[in-house]
C-alpha cells in the first residue's frame, strides 16, 4: 500500500528527539501555557519573519481569534474563497459576521482577486486570502484591494507551511497569519493545535488574552475569552520538527517535479498550476480529472490512498444554505469539486513510489 500520508515514516526519523521532548514536559510538569510554548512561540515568529507568535488549539481557533481581536463581529462581512476547507467558514461564522464568497483562479485553485472588489459592500470588513495546497495567493493584489476599502488582510496558512510569496513568508504579509498543526500538515503536531503571527504587537496581545479566557491577570476577565491555548506537548513536538521542516519542504518539491515529469501530456490529467509569484510547498499534490471518482477507484484497488479536496464547496455544504447562493455561482470551485484528486505526497515519499502511482494513471488512461 502507498499511503497518501505516512505519520509513521515521518516519526521513524525524529522518535528519538521526540520522546526527549515529551519527557521534559512531563518531568517538568509545566503543561498549559509551559516554557516549550514559550519557546516553539519564539522559533515559529522567527520562522516566520515576524515578532510575535501566538499558540492556540487549532488552526480555526486561530482565525476566529484573530478576527475577533479585529473586531469582526455581528452584521459584518468577510470574503473568502468558496474553494476551501470549511473552517475558513466557520472561523466567520463564530464571531457572528457573514462569510462572503468569491471564487478561485481555474490555474492554481487560489483566490481570485479581479472578484474580490466586486463583492466589497458597506459592511464588509475583511478579506481572508487561503493559501491553498501550499502556494501563496496573490497577497500584493488583495492587500491594495484591502488598502482601497479599509479592509483587513487575514492569511489562511493551513497548508502552506514555510511558502513564501515574493520572497517574503507566508503569514507575514497581511494583518495576520494563521497557522494549523493538524498532524497531517507539513509542519504536523501529534494532535490539533495552531498558531496566530502577526508584526502588531496590539493584535497579538489580544489574541493571546483572548485564547486565555479573555484574562487580563487570572480571574480578571475583561473580555468573554475562550479556552484556546497551544498544549504544552503539542509545543514541544513542533518544536522537534520547525529545524526539519525546511528540508522536508524541498523533499516534497522534489517528488512534486517527478510527478510533473511522469504525468505531463496526459490526455484528461490536469496538474495544478504552480504560481508565478511563490514558493509551492506541496501539502497536497492535485490533478483534475473528468474521470476522477473512476481512477480514484482504480487507484485504491492497487493499494493507492488518494483522497478529495473538497467534494462540495462551502456554498453547496448544507450548513450554509441560509448564504442562498445556488449552484453555478462559483463555476471554477464547482468544478474542482468534481476533478480534483490528491496523490500521495509526503517528505518521505520515495522515487519508487511515486513512479508506482504515476504508472497506475497512465495505466487507467490507457485502459
Amino acid at each position: 500500500m502507498i499511503p497518501l500520508v505516512d505519520l509513521k515514516a515521518q516519526l521513524a526519523t525524529v522518535r528519538a528527539d521526540v520522546d526527549r521532548a515529551i519527557a521534559g514536559v512531563l518531568d517538568g510538569t509545566d503543561f498549559i501555557l509551559g516554557e516549550a510554548v514559550a519557546r516553539f512561540e519564539a522559533a515559529f515568529a522567527e520562522f516566520c519573519g515576524v515578532p510575535h507568535a501566538v499558540g492556540v488549539a487549532s488552526g480555526q481557533d486561530a482565525l476566529t481569534l484573530v478576527m475577533r481581536a479585529l473586531g469582526i463581529q455581528a452584521g459584518d462581512e468577510v470574503i473568502i474563497p468558496a474553494n476551501t476547507f470549511i473552517a475558513t467558514a466557520f472561523a466567520v461564522t463564530a464571531t457572528g459576521a457573514r462569510p462572503v464568497l468569491v471564487d478561485c483562479l481555474p490555474g492554481t485553485y487560489l483566490i481570485d482577486p479581479s472578484q474580490i472588489e466586486r463583492a466589497v459592500t458597506a459592511r464588509t470588513k475583511a478579506v481572508c486570502a487561503v493559501h491553498l495546497t501550499g502556494q501563496c495567493a496573490d497577497m500584493d493584489e488583495i492587500l491594495a484591494i484591502a488598502s482601497r476599502h479599509r479592509l483587513h488582510a487575514i492569511e489562511d496558512c493551513a497548508q502552506s507551511h514555510g511558502a513564501r510569496y515574493r520572497q517574503r513568508p507566508c503569514g507575514s504579509i497581511g494583518d495576520a497569519g494563521c497557522f494549523s498543526f493538524y498532524p497531517s500538515k507539513n509542519l504536523g503536531a501529534a494532535g490539533d493545535a495552531g498558531m496566530v503571527v502577526t508584526s502588531n504587537a496590539g493584535l497579538a496581545g489580544q489574541v493571546r488574552q483572548l485564547r486565555n479566557y479573555g484574562q487580563s491577570d487570572k480571574y480578571m476577565h475583561v473580555v468573554k475569552g475562550a479556552n484556546s491555548r497551544l498544549d504544552s506537548m503539542q509545543a514541544a513536538i513542533l518544536s522537534v520538527k520547525l529545524p526539519r521542516l525546511a528540508e522536508w519542504n524541498v523533499q516534497r518539491a522534489r517528488h512534486a517535479q517527478r510527478y510533473r515529469e511522469a504525468l505531463v501530456g496526459l490526455d484528461n490529467v490536469t496538474i495544478q498550476q504552480e504560481s508565478a509569484d511563490s514558493t509551492h510547498v506541496y501539502y497536497l499534490f492535485v490533478v483534475e480529472c473528468t474521470r476522477r471518482d473512476a481512477l480514484q477507484r482504480h487507484l485504491t484497488s492497487l493499494g493507492i490512498q488518494t483522497a478529495v479536496h473538497y467534494p462540495v464547496p462551502v456554498h453547496l455544504q448544507e450548513a450554509y444554505a441560509d448564504l442562498g447562493y445556488q449552484k453555478g455561482q462559483f463555476p471554477v470551485a464547482e468544478r474542482l469539486a468534481g476533478q480534483m484528486l490528491s496523490l500521495p505526497m509526503y517528505a518521505e515519499l520515495t522515487d519508487e513510489q511515486i513512479d508506482q502511482v504515476a504508472g497506475a494513471v497512465k495505466a487507467f488512461l490507457a485502459a
